[in-house]
Protein backbone atom coordinates (compact mmCIF):
# COMPACT_ATOMS: atom_id res chain seq x y z
CA UNK A 1 0.00 0.00 0.00
CA UNK A 2 1.26 3.48 -0.87
CA UNK A 3 -0.01 6.56 0.94
CA UNK A 4 0.87 10.19 0.40
CA UNK A 5 0.46 12.31 3.52
CA UNK A 6 -2.18 14.97 3.15
CA UNK A 7 -2.09 15.94 6.83
CA UNK A 8 0.48 15.69 9.61
CA UNK A 9 -0.67 12.24 10.79
CA UNK A 10 2.26 9.91 10.18
CA UNK A 11 2.27 8.78 13.83
CA UNK A 12 -1.30 7.53 13.42
CA UNK A 13 -0.33 5.53 10.30
CA UNK A 14 2.68 4.03 12.11
CA UNK A 15 0.53 3.12 15.11
CA UNK A 16 -2.06 1.38 12.91
CA UNK A 17 0.28 -0.58 10.61
CA UNK A 18 2.89 -3.12 11.77
CA UNK A 19 5.45 -2.35 9.04
CA UNK A 20 5.91 1.13 7.57
CA UNK A 21 8.56 2.66 5.30
CA UNK A 22 8.57 6.43 4.83
CA UNK A 23 10.21 8.59 2.18
CA UNK A 24 10.75 12.08 3.55
CA UNK A 25 11.15 14.51 0.68
CA UNK A 26 10.44 18.03 -0.55
CA UNK A 27 9.16 19.45 -3.82
CA UNK A 28 12.47 21.19 -4.56
CA UNK A 29 14.59 18.06 -3.94
CA UNK A 30 15.93 16.58 -7.19
CA UNK A 31 17.14 13.34 -5.59
CA UNK A 32 13.71 12.93 -4.00
CA UNK A 33 12.11 13.09 -7.43
CA UNK A 34 14.60 10.51 -8.73
CA UNK A 35 13.86 8.11 -5.87
CA UNK A 36 10.06 8.50 -5.85
CA UNK A 37 9.36 6.07 -8.76
CA UNK A 38 11.70 3.51 -7.18
CA UNK A 39 9.90 3.92 -3.87
CA UNK A 40 6.57 3.41 -5.63
CA UNK A 41 7.94 0.30 -7.34
CA UNK A 42 8.93 -1.17 -3.98
CA UNK A 43 5.47 -0.36 -2.62
CA UNK A 44 3.87 -2.37 -5.43
CA UNK A 45 6.15 -5.34 -4.72
CA UNK A 46 5.82 -5.45 -0.90
CA UNK A 47 2.17 -5.82 0.02
CA UNK A 48 2.84 -6.47 3.72
CA UNK A 49 4.43 -3.02 4.19
CA UNK A 50 2.73 0.38 4.22
CA UNK A 51 4.76 2.88 2.20
CA UNK A 52 4.29 6.58 2.94
CA UNK A 53 5.44 9.66 1.03
CA UNK A 54 5.87 12.53 3.47
CA UNK A 55 6.73 16.12 2.59
CA UNK A 56 9.31 16.99 5.24
CA UNK A 57 8.57 20.71 4.96
CA UNK A 58 4.78 20.54 5.16
CA UNK A 59 4.54 18.09 8.05
CA UNK A 60 6.90 18.98 10.93
CA UNK A 61 5.38 16.55 13.46
CA UNK A 62 5.81 13.66 11.04
CA UNK A 63 9.37 14.77 10.33
CA UNK A 64 10.21 14.54 14.06
CA UNK A 65 9.62 10.77 14.01
CA UNK A 66 13.00 10.28 12.29
CA UNK A 67 16.29 12.17 12.17
CA UNK A 68 15.69 14.05 8.92
CA UNK A 69 18.74 16.20 8.33
CA UNK A 70 19.10 15.55 4.61
CA UNK A 71 16.72 14.61 1.81
CA UNK A 72 15.61 12.14 0.79
CA UNK A 73 15.52 10.27 4.07
CA UNK A 74 13.98 6.81 4.22
CA UNK A 75 12.85 5.46 7.59
CA UNK A 76 11.47 2.08 8.54
CA UNK A 77 9.12 1.51 11.45
CA UNK A 78 8.17 -1.80 12.96
CA UNK A 79 5.36 -2.24 15.52
CA UNK A 80 5.23 1.51 16.13
CA UNK A 81 8.95 2.08 16.68
CA UNK A 82 11.65 3.33 14.34
CA UNK A 83 13.82 0.44 13.19
CA UNK A 84 16.31 2.08 10.82
CA UNK A 85 16.81 5.01 8.50
CA UNK A 86 19.06 6.03 5.65
CA UNK A 87 19.63 9.29 3.78
CA UNK A 88 20.38 8.28 0.23
CA UNK A 89 19.70 8.49 -3.47
CA UNK A 90 20.98 4.93 -3.99
CA UNK A 91 18.32 2.36 -4.81
CA UNK A 92 20.33 -0.53 -3.29
CA UNK A 93 20.37 1.17 0.13
CA UNK A 94 16.61 1.68 -0.02
CA UNK A 95 16.12 -2.00 -0.89
CA UNK A 96 18.37 -3.01 2.02
CA UNK A 97 16.26 -0.90 4.41
CA UNK A 98 13.07 -2.57 3.14
CA UNK A 99 14.57 -6.08 3.32
CA UNK A 100 15.28 -5.58 7.04
CA UNK A 101 11.53 -5.49 7.60
CA UNK A 102 10.58 -8.23 5.14
CA UNK A 103 13.14 -10.67 6.54
CA UNK A 104 11.30 -10.94 9.87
Amino acid sequence: MLLELEQDNLQEIIDNNPNVVVQYSATWCGNCRIMKPKFKKEASQNENITFVLADAEKFPESRKLADVSNLPTFASFEKGKIKNQVQTNKYDLLKDLISEITSN
